[in-house]
Parts: C-alpha cells; structure tokens; sequence
C-alpha cells in the first residue's frame, strides 16, 4: 500500500479503515475487505471494512445515547460548532482535497470545488436558528397555538463514491443543528475523505457520539435501514439502489430522502453564442469525468444549432488534457473511480456503436504516461444519437456525450419529458420566448437558463423528479432542515 500523508495514514492505520464511534477509533469486526485504489495509478492505498450489524451497533448505540443532551443542548451552541468546523474545514482544505484526488480520481481544482459546494451547506447549517423558529397565533377562542420544530433523533446517511466530502455535508451538518445525531456509512469505494473530517468535528467541540462513522456496503445499509432506533435515512446512488432503500427504509418506519440517477439534457437553440455554448458542455460533459448526477449527458441541437456547433464542439473535446491527478502535473480530466467503472463505461460505448450511433470522438485508447493501471478513458462523443438508442436512455455516469438533432423546440421538450429521470435540464437561447416555454414545460427539478449546469446554491433545494429522487423532502435549502426535525403543536389556555 502506498502512503496518502500522514494525518490520512493516522486515520488508517496499516491501510485498514477503522469505524469513528463515540469519538474513538473502533477495530472492525470482519473478514472481508474492499481495496481502495489510486484511481490515478490502480494502486491500493486502503482497505473498507464490509461490515454487518455487528460493526453497526455500536455506533448507533453510540448515538442514541448521545442523543438527548445533544437535542437539549441550545441550538445556538449547536451552530456555534459548526462554526468552529467550518473554519477547521478551510484551514484543512489542500489536505481534504488531495485525499480526494487520491481516491476518487477528480483533478486538484475539482477537488477544491467540491469542498466549498460542502462547506457552502455548513454555512445553510449555521443559519439553522432561522429555518426552524416556530410560529405562533394568540388567542384563537381564548387559546394561543404555538409550533415548534423537534430533532427526530439517531439519523444515518449513506454516501456515493463521485463526491465523497460534498454528499455527506449535503445530510449532517443540517441534521447536527437541528439536534440530531448520526451515523454516516461513506461509499466503500472512496471511505478516505469522511476519515480525514470526522476528527474536525471533535476538535470543533462536537460531543463524543453525535457524529459516528461506520463502513461497509450492501449490509451495513440494510442494517442502518432496519434498526429500531435509526430515525431517518438519507441516501445518494443510482435509481435502482436509491429506489430501493426508498422502500425499505419506509416499510421500516424510517423518514427517506434518497437521490437517485440522472439523464441531463442540454438543449441548444440556433441563435444560443456558439463559443459560450462549446465551454459549458465541454465542462458539464467531462468535469469529473462524467461522474456525476449533473453531469451534461445529452445535448439536443435544435434547428439549425447543429451546422455550426458539432465541429468545434469534437475538437474542444478531443483538446482535453486527460493524465494523473496524484502529481503536481495540470491536467484537465482525470480517471474514473475504479476498473470496474471503467469497464461499465465502456460497455455503454460498445453498445452505443452497436446501435447505430456515430462515433465521432473515441475516448478508450486514450494514453496516460506513466500510469499503465490508471482507470483512464478519454472523452467520447456519439452523434446523431436516437431516442431508442441505450446511450440515449440510460445513465453512464462517465466521460460519454451524446448528440441529438430535433427540429423544434417542443421536439426536444418531449424527448426530455419522455424520460423517466427528471434531475437537471438546461437551453441556451436569446430568445425569453423560448426559454420561458422550455422552463414552463419540461418535467424536470432543476431548470438551467444559460446556465450549463444548474446545480442550485445550498440555500436552494437540490430539487431532482421523477426516478431521480423518492421521497417528499430534499436536500439542501429549507426542506433539509424540514426533513430532519418533526412539528409540534402547542396550544394554551391560561386559567
């Protein structure tokens, strides 16, 4: 195994993950292990725990006791922490963010960006005082009513591989200020980064126990979603598994919020400015190698929008600096997570061919370097792509875009409502008209105008639809905080 700098090495000791319960570093209790890799050079750099409930336990445990002194403690001290946090967060930042590159893939610059998009919603937290004042009417046939919002209790997250700080921070800092506990459970395949913050939240003052880690991957989420105590759940992944612990964690009584895949389309008028247009899909397509559930995956060329963007929008592409990320080397894509990804990606590709499409940019013999065993593909691009086509249906999650040709506006607005994801959406055009009608009609949560990718500000919902998201409350914004307390209503007579 090789080393990832010495806080990271302190946290994984000997490369084995261990569980962060009540403050302590906590010795798994499994015979199997996941290796983390270098995504960059295919190295193993550490080794997840596949824990079951036997890990799990104590960590839940560990937050139901911690619970009712947390939930008493004023919410102003609560936020107060997570003040101290955020400043402990940006004095760490080239250190999360190189552990980041290290095990996810993501370039240095993605990295960064992906801690502020995080530490963006410590800053919706800290606001937590605002978002959950009660209210109250008075005398109502001589009775006053008042409301208040009341934590749920032990709440459990659990995190995807793509954006291993920004996730998490979408569920617990909110859960923390309203006077919640938790317990996180991070992607086994990138578990590094959650172990280089949690000790952040101790240092920043956070009793022992409110914030717990544990690891593991399809039983450790069916033991979160099943134990009696765990109140609520919180899940980012793919549909198919976001669907899935939808349902489980509801039969089982649990509160769910579970964000799922997306089918992005960027849809471009004739008169939309052709240099601003190629940037922006060039860097929703390939930023973080496509990884991503905002990633621009379809771009859907109106009239004549296509004579004049194809052409430089391959070259653009073909342009892209693809290498190492774990070197001071400046490149503009990195490797996706691990081989098994990649070869998942490639097989969209292969069947995008099968099918018909028109391969105008291949990105699978794309050389890195001194890196033989990186996880690298380079940009790819498919044209005249059809609706019935796979690699126009499903989501790749990888560095792969696809072209489509429609006619008119409301062509590419029933391509769009067709689908079954409903996550982000974006047109670029002059015209208020046009961009008025897509906004109004296309059955979509995040709606971008001239903005390539609307991922909205924290104090926005991260509002998907449809197979994108089940549940009733989202992330971010004021349904967050909604989703992680319960109201009660108080009413009064004085006698």
């Amino acid at each position: 195994m090789v080393s990832l700098g010495s806080s990271v090495d302190r946290d994984v000791e000997e490369g084995f993950c261990k569980h962060y319960v009540a403050g302590q570093w906590c010795e798994p209790e499994v015979n199997e292990w996941f290796d983390v890799t270098n995504s960059s050079t295919g190295e193993v750099v550490a080794r997840t725990p596949l824990s079951s409930l036997t890990d799990i336990e104590p960590a839940i445990q560990a937050a139901a006791e911690a619970f009712p002194q947390w939930a008493e403690t004023s919410v102003s001290e609560r936020v107060r922490i997570l003040y101290n946090y955020k400043k402990l967060l940006e004095e760490n930042l080239d250190h999360l963010a190189r552990t980041i590159v290290i095990e996810n893939g993501k370039t240095l610059d993605e990295a960064r960006a992906e801690l502020c998009r995080g530490i963006e919603v410590v800053e919706l937290a800290c606001a937590t005082p605002m978002l959950i004042k009660g209210q109250t009417l008075d005398n109502v046939r001589g009775i006053d009513y008042q409301t208040t919002r009341c934590p749920l209790g032990v709440c459990a997250g659990i995190g995807a591989f793509n954006f291993p700080f920004m996730i998490p921070h979408w569920m617990f800092p909110v859960a923390l200020a309203c006077g919640n506990t938790f317990v996180f459970k991070p992607s086994h395949q990138t578990p590094l980064t959650t172990l280089a913050f949690a000790p952040l939240l101790e240092k920043a003052g956070l009793p022992p126990g409110v914030f717990n880690v544990v690891h593991g991957a399809k039983r450790a989420v069916d033991a979160l979603q099943a134990h009696p105590l765990v109140r609520a759940v919180s899940f980012v992944g793919s549909t198919a598994v976001s669907q899935y612990v939808y349902r489980t964690g509801s039969a089982n009584g649990k509160r769910v919020q579970a964000e799922g895949g997306a089918k992005n389309h960027f849809v471009v008028m004739p008169d939309a400015p052709i240099d601003r247009v190629v940037r922006e899909i060039v860097s929703g397509a390939f930023g973080s190698a496509g990884a991503r559930c905002m990633a621009t995956s379809t771009v859907v060329l109106v009239g004549g929008a296509g004579d004049k963007l194809v052409a430089p929008l391959r070259q653009a592409a073909a342009e892209l600096r693809v290498g190492r990320t774990d070197t001071d080397t400046v490149v503009d894509m990195g490797p996706l997570v691990s081989a098994e990804h990649k070869k998942r990606v490639v097989a969209y590709i292969e069947r995008g061919q099968e099918e018909g499409a028109e391969l105008i940019l291949d990105g699978r013999d794309v050389y890195v370097p001194g890196a033989p065993r990186g996880f690298f593909l380079g940009p790819t691009l498919f044209d005249y792509v059809r609706p019935e086509h796979t690699i126009a249906r499903e989501e790749i999650f990888g560095p792969v875009l696809s072209i489509m040709h429609m006619d008119t506006l409301d062509e590419a607005i029933a391509q769009i409502n067709q689908s079954p994801y409903g996550n982000a959406v974006c047109i670029y055009t002059r015209d208020a008209q046009a961009a008025r009608r897509f906004r109004n009609r296309v059955n979509v949560g995040m709606v971008g105008i001239n903005v390539g990718v609307p991922a909205p500000a924290a104090f926005f919902s991260f509002a998907g639809w449809k197979a994108s998201f089940f549940g009733d409350l989202h992330v971010q914004g004021t349904e967050c905080s909604a989703f992680y307390t319960q109201e009660k209503v108080i009413s009064t007579r004085w006698i």
